[in-house]
């Protein structure tokens, strides 16, 4: 489903990922968030996390889902960001957010934020969105603070020693429920 068609080269289309969007979304979030190419970025994991970030299956999961929805965010017919929406009762859940390395840093991420956030609340009539963080990623909270996401406190571990989610290389990770009302 596209929520806004294109009028120009630079204006962005959002849609529903599908099962022949997987490879390209892949690498989109493994590049925004794993290896050398992440640093080109800032929401680089790369010096906490090695290995992947996601995997075809984990990306094929998120598509199925029920009450689930990976938004894919493209420039001309090229995907340059993608996010992840759950409905969750009076929640959405917000995950697998990536944007093109290159391209961090000049609202793009805001833009985004903002229809998933929209669409979360059109569609699903949601009073809260909800997202999970690395809580020793300060940067990237404060950039979520500034959105009007608020710490918890409340932490989830790791899953250490599952490397579908990565190599951690520190023994201190632990995610953070972060919330923002929509109301």
């Amino acid at each position: 489903m596209d929520t806004a068609a294109p009028r120009s080269a630079d204006e962005l289309t959002y849609r529903d990922a599908t099962e022949a969007d997987v490879p390209a979304l892949v690498e989109l979030v493994e590049s925004a968030y794993r290896g050398d190419s992440s640093r080109v970025g800032w929401t680089t994991e790369a010096d906490i996390l090695q290995g992947q970030r996601t995997d075809p299956d984990g990306v094929r999961e998120v598509i199925a889902t029920p009450g689930s929805r990976l938004l894919v965010v493209e420039r001309g017919c090229e995907p340059i960001a993608c996010c992840q929406l759950e409905h969750r009762g009076n929640a959405a859940y917000f995950g697998m957010f990536a944007v093109r390395p290159g391209l961090q840093g000049g609202g793009l991420g805001r833009r985004v934020m903002a229809e998933a956030e929209r669409l979360a609340v059109a569609e699903w009539g949601v009073r809260e969105m909800h997202m999970t963080v690395i809580s020793v990623r300060d940067e990237l909270i404060a950039w979520y603070e500034r959105r009007g996401y608020r710490r918890t406190g409340r932490m989830t571990p790791f899953p250490y020693g599952d490397e579908r989610f990565g190599v951690p290389q520190r023994d201190d990770l632990q995610f953070e429920l972060l919330v923002k009302d929509l109301a």
